[in-house]
């Protein structure tokens, strides 16, 4: 059950800020040990997991690839360490990011680009105050009142002074608790779609290299059934395929904006979407409707307008991240369009490319922004089936497709869900009954 206030806090909920609840009973805020104390040179194969600024994202520690340190630094550090129920803040940079500490990272380090963040014993749920310091009010407080010039800083000071409105413990419990269950309910539903990624690419490969049947199974393998396959440039493929350069399947153009500075503003706001790489980056390889700018004529005029159903690949910065067009857009130079001659092969030469992806990477010169060009795509070598079969293979991956894209609309609504929850509960624009006969745990 809960109640909706009409506006502000109730006044049983105290207002205090962040320093008052790290003054007494163990608690504390600390910096991180200064660079100087740690070289790159000490980072170790095994032992002691240091937290980064990189390793922050919302509000939980991601356990990829963290620097490690031996025994010895990890003693001398030892001040630097974690507990259970401690929040790590970055504090230069991305200032905004929170973590709560959980069992698995106690007595893990932390960087001299965070901060640490332990609240005082009994006082207040980590929980509850790792949600409250993860909601958008305190993080622009926390932007507004960095410091630095020329990149935003926090300090103990500033952490110290974050307002913090705090009920009761029984409902600071509740209100974690409602928290942390959707929180699960997330990470549930970000492990299937994770999945199915995994699915998706180990189903791609077999696709491309196998194939299907006419009832639409997967043929056997090349080990199982040499006699049902032939070698040709790409290795071994299905003896009914054939292979031929892209050039061959499809017309390929460079996308084009020749203005200088490329934010002109004469130039846009008009009837023609104009897509960048990271518009393409984020479709995932799918149909594309929107666009995040849009030209006039007179930026019509020096673009490349690409017609619906063109395959758009990234050549600079993003490397063959792939889309294929809704509607008639514009791009800029660091796009490709690809427009196959029959209708049918476009989004199997979509797949082709997106799972070569890491092979153009491979290609790209290790400059500062890495970039290929049509050299590159042209002479590409696709595999290409009877029209049947690529049929079969395109519906093979779209089943399993819309099941990704599902979940991904699920979780989409989830953190929707999450995003209203977290405003409506920690402003008290929402109650939750919680007695004080409630068991809390410490």
């Amino acid at each position: 059950m809960s109640e909706r206030l009409s506006s502000g806090s109730p006044p049983e909920w105290i207002r205090c800020t962040l320093g008052e609840l790290c003054r007494r009973r163990g608690g504390s805020i600390q910096t991180g040990p200064f660079g100087s104390e740690l070289h790159a040179e000490d980072y170790k194969d095994e032992g002691t997991p240091i937290i980064t600024v990189e390793h922050l994202r919302e509000g939980k520690i991601l356990h990829d690839d963290l620097p490690l340190v031996g025994k010895s630094d990890s003693a001398r550090l030892g001040r630097y360490s974690l507990s259970e129920g401690d929040l790590v803040f970055s504090r230069v940079g991305a200032i905004d990011r929170c973590a709560f500490v959980t069992e698995l990272e106690h007595g893990w380090l932390f960087s001299g680009r965070c901060l640490r963040v332990r609240p005082s014993n009994g006082d207040v749920n980590p929980k509850f105050l790792a949600y409250s310091l993860n909601s958008w009010q305190k993080r622009r407080w926390i932007r507004n009142h960095s410091v630095g010039s020329t990149m935003a800083c926090l300090n103990t000071s500033i952490i110290s002074a974050v307002p913090i409105d705090l009920p009761s413990g029984p409902e600071q419990y509740r209100i974690a608790e409602i928290l942390s269950t959707l929180d699960e309910t997330i990470e549930q539903t970000e492990m299937v779609i994770a999945k199915y990624q995994q699915m998706k690419a180990g189903l791609m490969q077999d696709l491309f290299t196998r194939g299907v049947t006419p009832d639409g199974r997967l043929r056997p393998t090349c080990a199982q059934a040499l006699h049902l396959y032939k070698e040709s440039p790409l290795g071994w493929i299905p003896r009914e395929w054939d292979v031929q350069p892209l050039s061959e399947l499809a017309q390929i153009n460079r996308g084009k904006f020749s203005v200088r500075p490329r934010n002109d503003p004469r130039y846009y706001d008009g009837p023609y979407p104009f897509i960048q790489t990271g518009d393409v980056a984020l479709s995932g390889g799918r149909l594309l409707f929107a666009s995040c700018q849009s030209l006039n004529a007179k930026g019509l005029a020096v673009s490349r307008l690409f017609e619906r159903g063109t395959i758009m690949v990234t050549i600079a910065a993003n490397i063959a991240d792939t889309c294929t067009l809704g509607v008639p857009m514009c791009a800029p130079d660091s796009l490709v369009g690809i427009k196959p001659y029959r209708d049918e092969l476009t989004q199997f030469i979509e797949l082709c490319i997106r799972r070569r992806k890491h092979w153009f990477e491979s290609r790209a010169p290790q400059t500062a922004q890495k970039n290929i060009n049509l050299s590159d795509l042209r002479p590409m070598l696709v595999p290409v089936p009877t029209e049947q079969e690529i049929g079969h293979i395109v519906q093979a991956f779209d089943s399993l497709e819309r099941s990704t894209e599902a979940n991904e609309s699920q979780l989409n609504k989830l953190r929707q869900l999450k995003l209203g929850l977290m405003h409506d509960l920690l402003t008290a624009r929402v109650r939750v009954k919680a007695t004080e006969s409630e068991e809390v745990p410490a």
